[in-house]
């Protein structure tokens, strides 16, 4: 499957929720915020929400200091 990822091709084996992605990227789950499509999903469906083929996903990680 090939999606878009902040504005690169990307290729991932099987079909994967936006968190497999998320843990697949070693983000911190709590630390990003993901848009799909020109949507922002609620974190709270990130495990549900599976990637299809074709989507444009960006994801922010937000980072603190000081």
């Amino acid at each position: 499957m090939k999606i878009r990822l902040n504005g690169e091709e990307y290729s991932l084996p099987d079909q994967v929720s936006i968190l497999g992605l998320i843990t697949h990227l070693e983000l911190e789950p709590k630390k990003v915020a993901v848009e799909r499509n020109l949507e922002i999903v609620p974190k709270s469906c990130h495990g549900e929400t599976m990637l299809q083929d074709g989507d444009s996903i960006e994801i922010v990680e937000f980072v603190g200091g000081g």
